[in-house]
């Protein structure tokens, strides 16, 4: 539908493997080669998502492996030191886990992994109840969108919103997710509000302005 938002539910794999707090350390790694991911969730009781577990919490066993707390050159690294002796997912995950829910837009799935660092997101439900994941591949999925379905979205949600009473002439063009605006607006003022919202637009990379408005 034009002008809606795609959230987590519409991209989101619902199929997820996942392991529990004992599992021990042998089989998160068999389970990461297995299905090809580089993180699994770790869940209790009926399915509550309590951690995640990365290959990265898993090579610290590798990576501290004979260490002693006096050899590290930074506190923070007593964490991963800690993982080295883990034998368990419980022991080896990283928590709170970072999550997100299905109701969200794809673009707020984006900021939360920027910002935490992370490659996938476990989808939970109000109770914190694993609904499906999340990958930055998934996220990109929005960019496979026609060019044609998004210049004809641009026309019927934004142009024809804005202006329901008057058509401004408007070129609306896209080439590759850049949309490319030429013509004149009934409004000068206008020409923010409409790159604002042509830029919200789901698959749109940039907008090339060629907007004037009225001549006197």
């Amino acid at each position: 539908m034009y002008g809606t938002q795609r959230t987590v539910s519409d991209v989101m794999t619902q199929t997820v493997v996942a392991v529990s707090g004992d599992a021990p350390y042998k089989q998160i790694a068999r389970t990461l080669a297995e299905w090809k991911v580089s993180a699994v969730p770790v869940l209790a009781g009926e399915g509550r998502v309590i951690g995640v577990v990365s290959e990265a919490d898993l090579l610290s066993k590798e990576e501290y492996k004979g260490r002693e707390p006096t050899d590290l050159a930074r506190p923070e690294q007593l964490g991963d030191l800690a993982k080295a002796g883990a034998r368990t997912a419980e022991d080896l995950m990283s928590t709170p886990a970072v999550t997100v829910h299905a109701d969200a837009t794809v673009a707020e799935a984006a900021r939360i992994m920027a910002r935490k660092g992370v490659k996938r997101l476990p989808v939970v439900d109000a109770e914190g109840m694993l609904a499906g994941i999340v990958s930055r591949a998934d996220l990109l999925k929005v960019y496979l969108r026609s060019d044609e379905d998004i210049a004809q979205e641009v026309r019927d949600e934004v142009i024809a919103r804005l202006f329901p009473h008057r058509s401004p002439t408007i070129e609306v063009q896209v080439t590759e997710g850049v949309v490319t605006l030429s013509g004149h607006l009934p409004d000068a003022t206008m020409v923010p509000l409409v790159a604002r919202l042509v830029r919200a637009a789901e698959g749109v990379v940039n907008v090339d302005l060629r907007l004037d408005g009225p001549t006197s």
